[in-house]
């Protein structure tokens, strides 16, 4: 293992393709993100700080410290930043909604922040901020939304995540760095 001298020991991140699932093991052998990353990760006990699910890409941070994990993962401790694109026509009233917040089995789900970046056709590309992360969070907040237009279900077709409180995702997919000393502090300062 080579840890350069202004390398954190204790935080490096992945840049997670999609089909990739986020766990040490898999019973249906399907790619885990420990085949993008050396063998010492999984077998020094690195694990990953919250979750990007199969179809998911974009920053995964991972740790062997728990306190580091536990705060990184805390509701309210730190926002994460995600770009996704959705089938269908994303209004002004959705946007209000999602800050809102709407009930799910799973809770209220809301964002922080919606702002919309772009367009093509019926899709709208959106960058979505929150801090929390329940389980498929964003996809089921704008999927129990309605498009004005068709009045169906809007859909997300891609989703990545492109920071972690101060952290901003800077490899290519696929590959992983460790977080320097400075980028460890400035992600752990407000912890």
């Amino acid at each position: 293992m080579n840890i350069e001298l202004d390398n954190s020991k204790k935080l490096l991140a992945l840049n997670k393709p999609k089909g990739y699932i986020v766990t040490r093991s898999d019973d249906l052998g399907r790619k885990t993100v420990y085949d993008l990353l050396p063998d010492w990760v999984f077998s020094d006990g690195w694990m990953p700080i919250g979750r990007l699910d199969l179809e998911s890409k974009g920053l995964l941070l991972f740790t062997r410290d728990g306190k580091i994990g536990n705060l990184l993962t805390k509701p309210k401790n730190c926002i994460k930043v995600y770009e996704i694109w959705v089938r269908g026509h994303v209004t002004h009233e959705h946007i209000i909604k999602a800050i809102k917040g709407v009930e799910s089995p799973y809770g209220l789900l809301k964002a922080l922040e919606v702002e919309k970046i772009g367009m093509a056709k019926a899709k709208t590309k959106l960058r979505v901020k929150i801090d929390e992360g329940k389980n498929r969070h964003i996809r089921r907040l704008f999927g129990s939304l309605k498009d004005p237009k068709f009045k169906t279900s809007l859909k997300v077709l891609s989703l990545s995540r492109v920071s972690i409180g101060d952290f901003k995702l800077d490899i290519k997919s696929g590959e992983w760095r460790f977080l320097s000393i400075k980028e460890e502090k400035a992600l752990m300062k407000n912890l």
